[in-house]
């Protein structure tokens, strides 16, 4: 299994309207491609030099070939809408997570 993370520090003046848009839009819209299997998205409790407030999101694929799909596909399209809404107020981070084991 390969979680795509999303880390993003989110300036205090969009934060509302950025959570709303992620918990009633884009996590869905992701989810709709068909390339992953469910999302989770959490609050990072540290608190950021920069101030913000920082989330990430974790969506669950089943290997590097279908997210990579997801990046050729649909990734542009879907982060274009992030960066038009928000614009430098927000700060995306994301890493490609390897599953090597459960516990």
């Amino acid at each position: 299994m390969i979680i795509y993370n999303v880390t993003v520090n989110v300036h205090e003046s969009v934060h509302d309207q950025w959570l709303d848009w992620m918990q009633n839009k884009h996590i869905a819209e992701v989810i709709a491609t068909g390339k992953f299997s469910s999302a989770k998205l959490v609050k990072i409790l540290v608190e950021e030099e920069m101030g913000g407030i920082t989330y990430a999101v974790q969506y669950f694929t089943d290997s590097k070939e279908t997210l990579q799909r997801y990046y050729d596909e649909d990734a542009p399209r879907l982060q274009a809408e992030g960066r038009q809404l928000f614009g430098d107020k927000t700060l995306p981070f994301r890493t490609e997570l390897e599953v090597i084991s459960e516990y």
